[in-house]
């Protein structure tokens, strides 16, 4: 019998992708087998059920955990190493097996999306230890707060989720949805005055359309908003895009893609340790691709707190700049 120290424990998210992690994972648990990777596979029943399962399985002694969802599915995996008080967080080793909509975390560390390459790099355990933000919210009036893997997004990013869930629940799972709904929102959300503070320096103070801030590179299925960000750094990436004309960012749109996004000159970057926003009215913040609360908001980050599996290019690159 192996062990459950041993063995990974697999959370499979049945509704990923408009039913991806259910169809796929037949596929899935057969290449799983044929590279002899002992596991427990678990699919998710409910939201916040990921992170009950991930308390759950730590608290069994499992100490490798193959996320088979998205970027909300491995949001909640996150939470709930941090919630679990047996080890700490980055005693876990934590892989993804993406078959999510956006699947935009996985990019920046070079994991294929193609289930065949996950479970090799899987079984080759390239790990490297990824900062994590915390962000505090207002939500019904109370505190709140929640740890990011990703990346958060304010304001229009926010009122962008809000609609895409909404779709969601309705059964629209077209690929091409955030787009629409972006396309939509962009001319139904009106720019809203805020102040956004860097480790205590007011860095703005008027209209903003989008904030973005995180730890990794990629949002919106491929967007890179945070093209610099650096996922060990200690640092928060912030993005500040300004009130903009469609047609600007239309003839521009590709710098939205290729990294270049700092090209425009209505996005502003800057990069703290704590970064706080006030606004007026509120406006909401979604993390990972998951709403939570509105302003105001305070952002921190966490050092090497998580070990992941990563691609072998990006374990190579980053080896060789140490």
């Amino acid at each position: 019998m192996e062990s459950a120290a041993q063995k990974w424990f697999v959370i499979v998210n049945p509704v990923a992708g408009g039913g991806r992690g259910l169809d796929d994972f037949p596929q899935i648990s057969k290449l799983l087998r044929e590279a002899q990777i002992v596991c427990e596979p678990v699919f998710t029943e409910h939201k916040f059920h990921a992170t009950e399962l991930t308390v759950t399985a730590v608290k069994k002694g499992y100490r490798k955990i193959i996320v088979v969802g998205g970027d909300g599915t491995l949001h909640e995996v996150v939470n709930g190493l941090f919630i679990q008080r047996v080890v700490r967080p980055d005693e876990v080793l934590l892989a993804v097996v993406a078959v999510g909509t956006g699947n935009d975390w996985v990019r920046t560390f070079g994991i294929s999306d193609r289930h065949d390459e996950a479970i090799r790099a899987i079984r080759e355990e390239r790990s490297f230890l990824q900062d994590v933000g915390v962000v505090s919210y207002e939500e019904a009036h109370f505190r709140q707060s929640r740890y990011i893997a990703n990346v958060a997004g304010v304001g229009f990013d926010a009122f962008v989720i809000r609609k895409l869930t909404h779709l969601q629940k309705k059964g629209r799972t077209s690929r091409w949805r955030y787009t629409w709904c972006m396309i939509r929102s962009f001319f139904r959300y009106k720019s809203t005055g805020i102040k956004v503070w860097v480790d205590d320096r007011l860095v703005y103070n008027d209209l903003l359309l989008s904030i973005a801030l995180g730890i990794c590179k990629y949002n919106g299925g491929g967007i890179q908003q945070l093209p610099e960000a650096v996922a060990d750094d200690g640092m928060l990436d912030l993005t500040l895009i300004r009130p903009v004309h469609f047609w600007h960012i239309l003839f521009r749109l590709r710098y939205l893609f290729n990294g270049g996004i700092y090209r425009i000159r209505h996005v502003l970057r800057e990069r703290g340790s704590r970064i706080r926003i006030e606004s007026s009215p509120e406006v909401s913040v979604e993390a990972d691709g998951e709403m939570l609360g509105e302003t105001p908001l305070e952002f921190s980050v966490v050092s090497k707190a998580i070990r992941i599996v990563v691609g072998e290019e990006f374990f190579r690159r980053v080896s060789n700049d140490e």
